[in-house]
């Protein structure tokens, strides 16, 4: 069966702050490691009064140094944002703290407004140049060269997994180029999906870092007891995206017992095909949800996203879905009837 990951945005929830949204994400990520997830990742945004992981480095390093065994990294870092040698230097210590368990996702999107983002950067040509960014950032991992006048330290001659991550045809072509993994964002952005994994899978090309086509595909997953409990835990992410829509973007809200009695069915209709890409109910809804999604993309890997409200119901809804898992896993390794 193929492996299972989480993907963590810290949600700020309302009434909360960002050091107890920081501290849930690191008892999440333990949680994660003793379930068998494969890999924990974060990704980085800005002004979005509900994520507290805009520091995506800061926060690599304090789950990292919370566990263990299970691989922490970025989902992704946008690297528009930075220059390619402050994110080498980043993730070169990081490798360095914690061996062998670092992965570095890119992205080519500011993760913010484009107010934000010139405030970010001043520079607004950044994603322009995204490819040659990606190129020099590998530069800085190979090993010491004495004619390399500029060296990122830590950083050159570690092992550091790159990823492009994608939710258009573009990143899926870039990664296919270059010979790397690549990670499609279907939790938020599924239209492109199937289409975008055929343009990596026809048009990669081996290189040094991987011989094969490795895709991990997104989903969000909202596990319950019970099928209406889970589509009541839904309701917080529909509301955090459509306040996003209205240009409000708030905490993360609390789940509502009817989500249609307090919004437009025009604005709940534009937010169907964003979460397209999700499986929302009980463990036996789940794996069919689930099931279908690998079967549809032919997934290496699955990377989970479980924005919930409440800290504990978001463990469990983990707990559930590790056992849909090995339950999928069962189910394949089963021998066929004659």
């Amino acid at each position: 069966m193929i492996p299972f990951s989480v993907l963590d945005l810290s949600p700020i929830v309302e009434g909360n702050t960002a050091s107890q949204a920081l501290r849930n994400t690191l008892n999440l990520a333990q949680h994660a490691e003793k379930l068998g997830y494969n890999r924990y990742w974060l990704a980085e945004h800005h002004n979005m009064p509900g994520i507290a992981s805009a520091a995506t480095s800061v926060v690599i390093g304090y789950v990292a140094g919370g566990t263990s065994t299970i691989r922490v990294g970025s989902g992704g870092i946008m690297l528009p944002n930075h220059s390619p040698l402050l994110i080498a230097e980043q993730f070169g210590t990081l490798e360095s703290l914690y061996p062998g368990r670092i992965d570095l996702g890119l992205g080519r999107a500011p993760g913010s407004d484009q107010a934000t983002s010139r405030a970010l950067r001043r520079d607004m040509t950044g994603p322009d140049t995204f490819p040659q960014d990606v190129v020099e950032l590998q530069h800085y991992f190979q090993p010491d060269d004495a004619n390399q006048f500029i060296q990122a330290i830590p950083g050159n001659g570690l092992d550091i997994p790159i990823w492009i991550l994608g939710s258009s045809l573009f990143g899926a072509q870039l990664a296919a180029m270059l010979g790397l993994p690549y990670a499609f964002a279907s939790h938020f952005a599924p239209t492109e999906l199937l289409r975008a994994l055929q343009v990596y899978r026809t048009q990669f090309r081996p290189s040094e870092h991987l011989k094969a086509p490795y895709a991990m595909v997104a989903a969000n997953v909202i596990a319950a007891d019970t099928d209406q409990e889970a589509q009541r835990l839904f309701t917080s992410v529909q509301q955090q995206f459509l306040y996003i829509r209205r240009g409000k973007a708030r905490q993360m809200q609390p789940p509502v017992d009817n989500l249609e009695a307090m919004w437009p069915d025009y604005e709940l209709a534009g937010i169907d095909s964003v979460f397209r890409c999700s499986a929302v109910g009980s463990p036996e809804t789940i794996q069919r949800g689930l099931a279908s999604i690998i079967t549809q993309t032919k997934a290496d890997e699955l990377i989970i996203s479980a924005p919930i409200f409440d800290h504990e119901a978001r463990k469990h809804s983990l707990t559930l879905t590790a056992q849909v898992r090995e339950a999928l896993a069962a189910q394949q390794s089963e021998p066929a009837l004659v």
